[in-house]
């Protein structure tokens, strides 16, 4: 709006806001959607049964826990861990304090006694060979992972039953929420922020009329809710994070969890390519080496149940650190400044998709995963490398396109096979479609928008055995070894 000073202020307006920390979330591997999310659902419910949120009838009291995973979390959950996170959320266990190395112990100590013993509750029988169901014949009819939890008395009588959904990038909710949540895309609702944009169209007029970038516009409206010292410092702890998991994965070796016996590459290669550089032997494909290897560090990390940043998935989490990396590594001019307005850049981009679309492997297979995190990433490079806001928008619009109709068909439910290497190329195409959107002027034929709604499309007419249930695809014609 302009005023009488001449100048375009902020009007203000209601966003169904998605924080930077909403898209960037440390937690654990190897999926957001099927271990962070049924880790954070069971200690939800562990809240709402110590809550007066429920009739609860008098002097009843809770004995025992039953759990169901149904779609997508039945048919690929023992792959992704999906019941072992439930196991660790309902012994008070959350995705960003859980320590990794004693994941195990507490596991085995609930099967040897049948009990889980939550921090400030009396313990409740709990044993996950019998009252953990994966019910692969019963979808629930909200999301392609759904969950249900219930609580019992000591004579089996039902107290307490809730449904709670993943719906992607470690986001649980209930049944309820995810209702109200759809029918307030057409309704005001969330939080007032100076820049409330949920489209690319949105993001651009404003950008124009304010005469500021993406990333500041981005930092206004996190700067409702914190100070820009909280901001910052929260922006330097999610690359510390991605920072931390890449270097892990470049030193471990060894054979990943799981039965298909994929074998780590990231420390070799990564010795490799540090004996080109000291050589100084010319490789034309270095820059995409570097890309690939920062990549798969990240996931085969994520493979291994180790620490990692949604970026916006944990299946798609190297994409956007490796470009971050790449960054650091082959631009003299890159500081911790620009990594803050990269991640604020992506974060823009990957909530308008989130907003209007999916991240969803389960709901709009893999195009919504690494198809996002190369969008994202490729706004974030393009921010940091000066481009203009059309000519950000236009680098997440390439990246995106060319990952319209990629299937996610993880063999044995494990994210590892093809989603370690699918990391690397989705690195590969964000630089690309950066370089790409550089070489413009920000004009293009194929709008952002345009191309979410076309990915969104697509996800619904995707058949399901090709949506994260490992009954189709590669994981049906690759011979489990």
């Amino acid at each position: 709006m302009v005023h009488g000073d001449g100048l375009w202020h902020p009007e203000g307006g209601v966003e169904m806001f998605l924080s930077v920390f909403d898209v960037f979330k440390i937690g654990i591997g190897p999926s957001s959607s099927h271990t962070m999310g049924p880790m954070s659902a069971a200690t939800r419910f562990l809240d709402l049964i110590l809550s007066s949120d429920w009739p609860r009838p008098s002097h009843a009291a809770v004995a025992s826990i039953k759990v169901s995973l149904h779609g997508s979390l039945a048919h690929t959950g023992i792959g992704h861990g999906s019941g072992r996170a439930v196991v660790l959320g309902l012994m008070g266990e959350k995705p960003d304090q859980v320590d990794p190395d004693a994941m195990d112990g507490i596991i085995d100590g609930v099967e040897r006694s049948g009990r889980i013993t939550p921090p400030g509750h009396p313990g409740y029988f709990f044993q996950p060979k019998t009252d953990l169901v994966f019910d692969k014949k019963v979808p629930l009819p909200g999301h392609a992972n759904g969950m249900s939890f219930s609580a019992y008395d000591r004579d089996e009588r039902l107290l307490l039953k809730r449904i709670y959904y993943s719906i992607g990038g470690g986001f649980v909710v209930t049944d309820t929420e995810l209702e109200a949540m759809r029918a307030s895309k057409s309704k005001p609702g969330g939080v007032k922020v100076p820049f409330p944009f949920t489209s690319a169209k949105q993001m651009l007029e404003m950008a124009e009329r304010s005469g500021l970038s993406i990333a500041q516009m981005k930092r206004a409206n996190e700067e409702t809710l914190m100070s820009r010292e909280e901001l910052d410092a929260g922006l330097d702890r999610i690359w510390a994070a991605m920072k931390s998991c890449i270097d892990r994965g470049l030193t471990h070796e060894g054979i990943l969890p799981g039965g298909l016996k994929v074998r780590r590459r990231a420390g070799t290669i990564h010795d490799k390519l540090k004996e080109e550089w000291r050589s100084n032997r010319p490789n034309p494909l270095l820059a995409n080496d570097w890309l690939s290897v920062y990549a798969m560090a990240v996931n085969e990390e994520n493979a291994a149940g180790g620490r990692v940043v949604t970026s916006p998935t944990n299946g798609a989490a190297g994409v956007v650190p490796a470009t971050i990396r790449y960054y650091l590594h082959f631009h003299d001019d890159a500081d911790d400044a620009g990594i803050r307005d990269y991640l604020l850049t992506a974060a823009a981009i990957g909530g308008i998709i989130k907003f209007n679309a999916s991240i969803s492997g389960a709901e709009v297979g893999c195009q919504g995963e690494v198809g996002s995190a190369s969008a994202m990433a490729a706004a974030g490079l393009a921010a940091v490398m000066g481009g203009t806001p059309e000519q950000i928008e236009n680098a997440a619009e390439i990246a995106l396109e060319h990952h319209l109709g990629m299937t996610c068909d993880p063999v044995a439910g494990l994210v590892q096979v093809p989603c370690i290497e699918r990391n690397a190329l989705g690195a590969v195409k964000a630089v690309t479609a950066a370089s790409l959107a550089l070489k413009g002027d920000g004009h293009h034929f194929v709008p952002l928008d345009a191309c979410i709604e076309t990915m969104r499309q697509t996800g619904v007419d995707m058949h399901d055995k090709y949506k994260e249930t490992s009954t189709g695809g590669l994981a049906v014609n690759v011979v489990e070894c």
